[in-house]
């Protein structure tokens, strides 16, 4: 029994031992993270739009008097400049309309001459009783008769010199000549179908023209309205050209035209744009995107695009809350500005602090050490910032 009682004792005092040699527990320190308090700041508001270009002055070549086609004298498809040959037709037949004519004038002049030197006979003999009232009178007839066909003669000579101009067709414009649809020796003129020889193309200031929603328009007043956003003065926009594959074109034009009422068949308005072209680098036709500056979002939310992030539900933010705490926080994305800021449409507010680094060693509800951006150390799973759409 004593000996028992000694073996409980000593192993009491063990237990004792043991426990008084292991290490207390250590209490886990919050993470250190990056963070950026939200402002806000007056920043540019662009709406973009699917445009297609049209040329500035698009000009229909046409025969304006009829014969046979002798020459083609451009370069399908080339770039023609004003006043430059595009066209002959055989002049043969309307010189010979013009010798004509002139020689009707000349013969016309003769007879007024002659009618003139009678009327100046006949006129004092009228007045000396010589000769009856009724001859003079039949003299200042024919005189008069001779005047009026000296000038339709002169007006025939003149429409024959314009209808041997016209045999010679040259370019109204410069710009881009389309193909000839008609070929070296046919009758060209007698018809509406063979009247139409070609198309010129300006291309400088070359017209950039899309489509305006009515529902656009009402959210965008709606904006104004609510102060959200502020137009330029005298709604001065700037349109910026976008190519297919996201290349911004280096000339940014302006708004000529708004169409006043809206379509009955798509419920939206035509705007079109002149836009310079010095290069030709756009051409009739072609599907580009607009974007419309010149407005101002005067209490923009901006934060980096490094601290937005994708999930399953859309985009989201984490955020130091008031208890120092990770907070998820959906967010409704904006405008890219530049390559590293991004507007939030909803989901922040001024004040909030959005953590900018360190996302991989996050949970949601963890507790973290806020330290303002640029003072805490470099984190070790920075994110990427989001390809644009």
């Amino acid at each position: 029994m004593v000996v028992a009682l000694r073996s409980l004792a000593l192993s009491s005092l063990c237990l004792l031992v043991a426990c008084s040699q292991e290490k207390p527990a250590v209490q886990q320190v919050a993470p250190e993270v990056s963070v950026i308090s939200v402002e806000t700041k007056p920043v540019p508001y662009s709406v973009g739009f699917v445009a297609q270009t049209e040329s500035s002055r698009q000009v229909d070549i046409l025969a304006r008097v009829s014969g046979f086609l002798d020459r083609i004298a451009y370069a399908e498809g080339e770039f023609v400049k004003e006043g430059q040959l595009l066209f002959q037709i055989d002049p043969k037949p309307f010189k010979a309309q013009l010798e004509a004519a002139r020689g009707e004038l000349e013969a016309q002049k003769a007879r007024l001459s002659t009618a003139t030197a009678n009327l100046k006979r006949v006129k004092p003999l009228t007045e000396q009783n010589a000769l009856s009232q009724a001859d003079l009178d039949r003299a200042t007839g024919d005189f008069e008769v001779a005047t009026a066909a000296v000038h339709s003669a002169a007006a025939k000579v003149h429409e024959a010199e314009l209808n041997l101009d016209y045999t010679t067709i040259r370019s109204p414009v410069s710009g881009s000549a389309g193909r000839a649809l008609q070929r070296e020796g046919a009758y060209v003129g007698g018809s509406t179908e063979t009247a139409k020889l070609t198309y010129v193309a300006a291309l400088e200031p070359i017209w950039v023209t899309f489509s305006v929603s009515q529902n656009q328009q009402a959210k965008n007043l709606e904006m104004i309205e609510k102060k959200l956003i502020v137009p330029p003065p005298n709604a001065n926009y700037e349109v910026e050209v976008v190519l297919p594959g996201g290349k911004a074109y280096p000339y940014r034009g302006k708004i000529n035209f708004a169409d006043p009422s809206f379509s009955q068949e798509t419920g939206s308005f035509m705007v079109r744009a002149s836009v310079p072209n010095p290069k030709k680098e756009l051409r009739p036709g072609m599907f580009v995107t607009v974007n419309m500056h010149g407005s101002v979002r005067p209490n923009a939310v901006v934060i980096p695009q490094l601290a937005l992030q994708q999930g399953a539900k859309g985009h989201f933010v984490l955020v130091a809350n008031a208890e120092n705490k990770v907070e998820t926080r959906p967010v409704v994305v904006g405008t890219y500005l530049g390559d590293k800021e991004i507007v939030i449409e909803q989901g922040l507010q001024k004040g909030d602090r959005v953590i900018v680094d360190g996302f991989a060693r996050l949970t949601p509800n963890a507790p973290v050490k806020p330290v303002p951006a640029g003072q805490a150390p470099a984190a070790d799973s920075a994110k990427p910032a989001p390809e644009k759409k």
